[in-house]
């Protein structure tokens, strides 16, 4: 369907990053405005220039972004008055995060618990009282993941110094929660949050685990940040306007 978020104008944290960045093209191909946030923003126009988005056109502009910070979000709010919706994409981590269950310190936990989940909550908290002073239409997308709902398969992680790390985990599966406390709790149809769960994203990954991870689905393996868009486009759209405090888990099977 073209033209699914025509005159809306979304925010998107994390523009800069491997799916925020496809998300941003495909917003405006949809129609819609962008404001592309991102904490790097000279590397975000960059990147967004390598896909072909015209950085200079009035439907998109790249602003600073700490998502760690809480006026840092409340400024790009108060600077603009007609946001429709948003998508949290950013990754916030520390040097430590990946580490193996048995490596992984308390203090490298909470600090990963706080800087992703904490910011997660502090980006769903400020779209909470931007809906509240505003009373129009607000969607938000959080990006969970298949390993919010389901436990890890470490196998195939066997033949590689990969892991899933425990802190992803954590997050990903309070972050499912914490949209669902958040939206029942300001209790209105106007204001909607879901989360996307998508399966392994391909970046790069070494050769066993691909196999291993393909193996595992009903027959394409990892994902393109492409096949995420379409579920995320659908709960920023008016398509799916009583649609709220639900997952879309996209895996192509590997979660079943």
């Amino acid at each position: 369907m073209k033209d699914l978020l025509k005159n809306k104008t979304i925010l998107i944290a994390g523009a800069g990053g491997l799916l925020g960045s496809r998300l941003v093209v495909g917003i405006l191909s949809q129609g819609g405005n962008v404001i592309a946030a991102d904490i790097n923003v000279e590397e975000t126009k960059k990147l967004l220039s390598e896909l072909d988005a015209n950085i200079a056109q009035s439907c998109l502009q790249v602003v600073p972004l700490d998502i760690t910070n809480k006026n840092s979000i409340k400024e790009i709010f108060l600077k603009n008055p007609n946001i429709d919706g948003a998508v949290n994409a950013t990754y916030p981590r520390n040097k430590s995060y990946g580490a193996h269950f048995f490596d992984v310190t308390p203090e490298s936990f909470n600090e990963n618990i706080s800087l992703h989940l904490g910011s997660s909550f502090l980006f769903t908290q400020q779209c909470a009282a931007y809906f509240k002073t505003n009373k129009k239409e607000f969607s938000l997308v959080n990006i969970s993941s298949i390993y919010g709902v389901v436990a890890p398969d470490f196998s195939i992680y066997e033949n590689t110094s990969m892991t899933m790390s425990v802190e992803y985990a954590a997050i990903k599966s309070g972050l499912l929660h914490l949209n669902k406390y958040v939206v029942n709790y300001i209790n209105d149809s106007k204001f909607r949050i879901n989360a996307v769960s998508p399966g392994g994203l391909f970046d790069s990954q070494p050769k066993p685990f691909l196999e291993a991870y393909k193996k595992k689905t009903h027959g394409n393996g990892m994902l393109d940040s492409q096949d995420i868009l379409g579920a995320i486009l659908f709960l920023l759209s008016n398509q799916s306007r009583y649609v709220t405090g639900q997952n879309i888990i996209v895996d192509d099977g590997f979660s079943l």
